[in-house]
């Protein structure tokens, strides 16, 4: 395994961490964890607040590139795609390279991109609907968290199984207990979390070999 951060050229968003925090309520659980319309773009307290298309991807997508070595004709997979910003942005970087993506989320694939329209996937990351070894690099970012933790486990050997070694997840994760505290009261979906080192033993206890990094709330 190699922890590498792939998404550093990402823009940091400013959350308001106390605002989410007033409004955070099993309900509002509930409604994220359906990856619905309310999800994606109904009011912030309930997921992104409104999920558009800016192209803040696309540096993203020029260092996977790189780190993976990718080459027009691979075929790369974004598992937990949504609307398929990052697949768009993959193939605008690097033109012929075969990119895909699998979401749970109906709405997100009914609302995706039009330039990824045919290449988005209806499933969730437990259970890959693709043959062993069938991707150059499969991408997973902020998405087997969101798993129970054998559901989790099961997610991370899929994405090892379509190409072995060849994994990127980012996983929600705090190194300390005010990062821990704020993580509890922003984040919605995540039903498995841990600090760096617990992670590191769940990536081993699946047998993973890829990449991986956290994404931590500060």
């Amino acid at each position: 395994m190699n922890e590498m951060n792939l998404l550093q050229r990402y823009p940091r968003s400013k959350r308001n961490v106390h605002k989410r925090e007033a409004t955070r309520d099993a309900r509002a659980v509930e409604i994220s964890r359906q990856y619905g319309h309310e999800y994606f773009d109904g009011p912030r307290e309930y997921g992104y607040g409104g999920y558009r298309y800016d192209g803040r991807w696309l540096p993203v997508a020029e260092d996977i590139i790189k780190y993976f070595d990718l080459k027009p004709g691979d075929r790369v997979l974004d598992v937990g795609a949504a609307k398929g910003f990052l697949v768009k942005d993959l193939m605008l970087a690097c033109p012929g390279l075969e990119a895909f993506g699998l979401d749970i989320s109906e709405y997100a694939l009914k609302n995706c991109e039009p330039e990824v329209v045919g290449r988005l996937h209806l499933g969730s990351c437990e259970s890959l609907p693709f043959p062993d070894r069938s991707f150059a690099a499969v991408i997973c970012t902020n998405t087997v968290h969101n798993l129970e933790r054998a559901e989790c486990i099961q997610a991370i050997r899929e994405i090892e199984r379509l190409a072995p070694g060849k994994g990127y997840i980012q996983v929600d994760s705090y190194r300390n207990e005010h990062e821990r505290e704020l993580f509890l009261s922003w984040v919605l979906t995540a039903k498995t979390h841990y600090d760096p080192d617990g992670w590191r033993e769940l990536f081993r206890e699946a047998g993973y070999t890829g990449a991986y990094y956290w994404t931590i709330i500060e």
